[in-house]
């Protein structure tokens, strides 16, 4: 399955942004999915997972109760609202399909993702 990242922006602290994940092939509703991001000098780390059905999300502490991961399997994508931005945001994120909505990652491949830089 190919995923193409997109709706990464630059944005100032405290505003929001939503990022979307768009899938080649509908096998796509089948799979845990999850966003990743990375920072410049640092690994990349998982920020939420979502089952394929939808029914059960994940969030790492950093992001809970300002992140909100979700999908649409009608449209073989997968989103990230992201309100209340803060610097330490600032990093490329990517999606990629999980073994469970806390990770491991699944997918041996990762697409270019997109760029969000959040100005203090």
């Amino acid at each position: 399955v190919r995923l193409v990242e997109s709706g990464g922006g630059l944005v100032q602290a405290g505003g929001s942004l939503r990022l979307s994940c768009a899938a080649s092939d509908a096998t796509f509703r089948l799979d845990t999915m999850g966003w990743y991001r990375q920072a410049p000098g640092k690994q990349r780390e998982l920020v939420a997972g979502i089952t394929g059905p939808g029914d059960r999300t994940n969030y790492e502490d950093f992001v809970k109760g300002r992140f909100t991961i979700s999908r649409d399997n009608d449209v073989n994508t997968m989103y990230l609202q992201m309100t209340n931005l803060k610097p330490e945001d600032t990093a490329v994120y990517y999606c990629n399909s999980l073994w469970s909505v806390s990770g491991p990652v699944r997918g041996t491949s990762w697409g270019q993702g997109t760029q969000v830089t959040v100005s203090s």
